[in-house]
């Protein structure tokens, strides 16, 4: 991730029984990485109280560009090969479509009018814009970083990436390569998607069994009630040893040679105890799959396409519905240890990928439920979006939205004023 403050510094940069409870051999595995629905775009409709406010805000930011995305009946999926060691291991990756450079969790949404419809209560955020999608980790880390600007975003769009951000996503994709090739496979329907979503994450924890090391780890779980998909940026497990000690790591990319701030240091910190929540919870707990298919509208009986069910018979397992994936999944995961409390920042220039430092800390349990919570206020309506903190209002100079911020226009008056 690039030190430029622009947004969130925070990514870098969706039950059969008898299923085997052991890991399965690495050979011909497939990883399979799913984008996040990114081609399934909901439709809303909108009041006219509601797109009133809208047009008026958005007479305020002409500059702001809302994202789009296409539909199609079919989308094109990215294979992955992994080359570990003398085995070949195939997987899949994001999907190749129109989409705007940024975090991996994130996606957009269409919006239509009707003259006709009258919404008594407004929708919160997280029906509006995160509906059968899930809350990414990084909308998350996006609030803490500021809501006011998450508010924008939803809102107007997402700012076009800068060159630094768009390095550091550079970054991560070379990073991946490493272990990693791409090819395409189709995929026909949401539940190929999220069948694809689980054959990544199986493969991935295959890898670090057998390597000691993977990269960009899908996972999903509930949180405070709420349903959260993310992406471990890097997992890592010393396969030689007594114990199974494993630590998440996150690599951050920066324009100068210096560490972050501590706003930026801070936000990478709960970025990366998120993942280690969903992580552990995902290990330690049963997979709560009836509520999962309730809540993103995916039918468990639902026969997979023929190409995703050879990917899978080439992986050493066979399944005919994405019941059978996540069954297979949830027992898989019940093998696998929990990360350790110790977790890892890296900081990388991006003009040459040296080193800058690292930041080793220790997870914060009561400290991170905290900040969901707080975060979840402001997605679930409770409150309106807070401003950031006076002593952090440096950010705004990086903000695209300040010049229709009421924190700055406020500001300017009262500089007017004096």
């Amino acid at each position: 991730m690039s030190d430029s403050p622009t947004k969130s510094p925070c990514s870098n940069t969706c039950d059969p029984e008898g299923q085997p409870t052991t890991p399965i051999n690495p050979k011909n595995l497939q990883k399979i990485h799913g984008n996040d629905l990114a081609n399934q775009i909901p439709v809303e409709i909108v009041s006219e109280e509601e797109m009133a406010l809208l047009e008026a805000a958005l007479s305020l930011a002409a500059a702001a560009r809302p994202s789009s995305l296409s539909v199609s009946s079919s989308s094109r999926f990215s294979l992955l090969c992994s080359q570990l060691g003398r085995n070949s291991k195939r997987a899949l990756s994001n999907l190749r479509g129109p989409r705007s450079v940024g975090d991996v969790e994130d996606s957009g949404r269409l919006v239509l009018v009707s003259p006709k419809k009258k919404c008594k209560v407004p929708e919160t955020f997280l029906s509006r814009f995160r509906r059968r999608k899930g809350l990414y980790v990084t909308d998350v880390t996006a609030t803490e970083w500021c809501e006011k600007q998450m508010e924008f975003i939803l809102l107007f769009g997402k700012p076009e990436s800068t060159p630094a951000m768009k390095e550091g996503c550079t970054r991560h994709a070379k990073l991946e390569e490493e272990v990693i090739k791409k090819v395409e496979v189709r995929v026909e329907s949401l539940e190929d998607i999220w069948a694809l979503k689980f054959m990544n994450f199986i493969i991935c924890a295959n890898q670090l069994l057998f390597e000691g090391l993977t990269r960009e780890v899908p996972v999903v779980g509930l949180v405070q009630g709420v349903w959260m998909v993310g992406m471990i940026d890097e997992l890592r497990m010393p396969v030689a040893g007594e114990g199974r000690n494993l630590m998440l790591v996150d690599t951050k990319t920066r324009v100068r040679p210096r560490l972050p701030t501590e706003p930026q240091g801070r936000n990478g910190r709960l970025q990366l105890m998120c993942y280690k929540y969903l992580w552990d919870n995902l290990v330690s707990e049963k997979f709560p799959s009836d509520q999962f298919f309730e809540y993103f509208s995916l039918d468990s009986r639902c026969i997979l396409s023929d190409e995703i069910k050879r990917l899978m018979v080439d992986s050493d397992f066979s399944a005919e519905t994405l019941g059978d994936v996540v069954g297979y999944f949830s027992n898989f995961c019940s093998v696998l240890p929990r990360a350790l409390d110790q977790l890892l920042l890296r900081y990388e220039l991006q003009e040459d990928n040296s080193l800058i430092g690292e930041d080793e800390f220790t997870y914060d349990d009561n400290w991170l439920k905290a900040q969901i919570q707080s975060s979840l206020e402001f997605w679930q309506g409770e409150r309106e979006a807070r401003f950031t903190p006076q002593k952090e209002r440096w950010k705004c100079r990086y903000c695209q939205f300040a010049s229709v911020c009421p924190s700055q226009t406020d500001a300017n008056s009262q500089t007017s004023s004096l």
